[in-house]
């Protein structure tokens, strides 16, 4: 099975559920089990599954199935997508944001 290609909008989208920005947190101090990560989040080993799906397809997380046991851990996949996205729009950001301090620095009254 190839995987398909990741872009920046589905990582962020990814990144945008609170319960997926806590498994990619907890997971990114070290790999943990899909069990270890359902208790502190109170919802279903199922809806954990779910998650990590979405996570593993924005290739922020890989699992990995040893006997019984599925370990989860982080990727670097996603962010690389994300770092480029990310580089790529930061010259445009700042040079709007210059604009925006030079007319904020302006003196009131200049019309």
């Amino acid at each position: 099975m190839s995987k398909k290609k990741i872009d920046a909008a589905f990582v962020l989208q990814a990144l945008g559920d609170p319960t997926r920005r806590s498994i990619v947190e907890r997971v990114s101090k070290r790999p943990m089990s899909v069990t270890e990560l359902a208790g502190p989040l109170d919802i279903t080993l199922t809806a954990v599954g779910q998650h990590l799906q979405v996570l593993e397809e924005a290739g922020l997380v890989d699992t990995q199935k040893v006997g019984r046991v599925r370990s989860c851990a982080v990727a670097s996949e996603g962010f690389a997508v994300l770092t480029e996205w990310i580089d790529r729009h930061k010259p445009g950001w700042e040079r709007r944001l210059d604009r925006l301090g030079a007319v904020l620095a302006e003196p009131e009254g200049k019309d």
